[in-house]
């Protein structure tokens, strides 16, 4: 069996866990012949033990209900792996569709700009990350407009907006950075190897904040409204993993993240600027109002 469909078996398991509560392992293995994959009891036995050696996803088994279930509160990033098998899955489909043939590819619009570069990095950016070796690297500043010289001990690679970025603490410091892959030039993965922070998880870092950039303040209770039919795409696509639904109506949907505010939050209400407002808090809502002021007096 390709790696691919070693994916896709994973993905069937994972959904199957997901969706009902409890299934039993015949429940599983009829739900794989259902999806045309003949398999044995060891292999799914198998499967089941792999997603949680490999990826770190707990499966349990409930003797008294004679079911499995994910054990999200001891899954460390569960989140991550579900979009893992959402790209493999997609490069999976994609990969089916041109194969049938290349007229195929005028049936499919993707992100033009940049939406590859800098991914050559990813694969020793990734090793040196899991392996814990220091990287080196020069980094281009749109401000400065130049290129300046880093030693970094990587901690986690994120996406965001189609992009790749490498987090980690500058060699010798406190501090740490995000850097955009796709402006680094001359990587080079060094033998030095690090020691991580104790008791410091990366990942909180960006679950705090919508997209990347952190002032290093308090998270707040953010209230927006957004009329419909925009209200919709809150709906499909939250704001942030804290978003709850405070009022829905014919008209609006009333709703809050809990996030430290930061210029990306501002962004991602600016790009709904006509259906959406700030409700609270306070300082918020003038802030936005004060941006609005600002965009007229350059149109006037």
């Amino acid at each position: 069996m390709s790696r691919q469909g070693t994916i896709k078996r994973y993905t069937l398991i994972i959904q199957k866990l997901e969706r009902k509560y409890l299934p039993s392992f015949d429940d599983l293995k009829s739900m794989m012949i259902e999806e045309g994959f003949s398999i044995s009891a060891r292999t799914l036995q198998r499967d089941i033990e792999q997603i949680r050696n490999e990826f770190g996803v707990i499966i349990r088994y409930d003797k008294l209900k004679n079911g499995y279930y994910i054990d999200k509160e001891s899954t460390i990033n569960f989140e991550s792996f579900i979009r893992f098998l959402e790209i493999v899955a997609t490069a999976d489909l994609l990969m089916n569709s041109i194969q049938e043939g290349k007229e195929m590819l005028s049936f499919i619009s993707f992100e033009a700009e940049n939406g590859l570069k800098g991914i050559d990095k990813l694969k020793d950016l990734l090793s040196a990350t899991r392996d814990k070796n220091r990287i080196t690297f020069k980094h281009y500043n749109w401000h400065t407009k130049k290129s300046k010289s880093f030693i970094l001990e990587p901690y986690l690679l994120k996406q965001y907006q189609n992009r790749w970025y490498i987090y980690g603490k500058l060699k010798n410091t406190d501090s740490f950075f995000t850097f955009g892959i796709e402006r680094i030039e001359d990587l080079k993965v060094l033998s030095e190897k690090f020691k991580t922070k104790v008791n410091f998880d990366a990942h909180e870092k960006f679950d705090s904040v919508v997209g990347l950039n952190s002032s290093g303040g308090e998270r707040e209770k953010i209230v927006i409204s957004a009329l419909y039919p925009q209200a919709n795409y809150f709906k499909t696509l939250p704001l942030h993993n804290t978003q709850e639904i405070v009022l829905d109506s014919e008209t609006e949907m009333v709703f809050s993240i809990y996030v430290i505010p930061n210029f990306e939050l501002v962004q991602k209400i600016f790009s709904h600027v006509e259906l959406v407002k700030v409700i609270e808090p306070q300082w918020l809502v003038d802030d936005i109002i004060k941006r609005c002021q600002s965009i007229v007096n350059r149109y006037s």
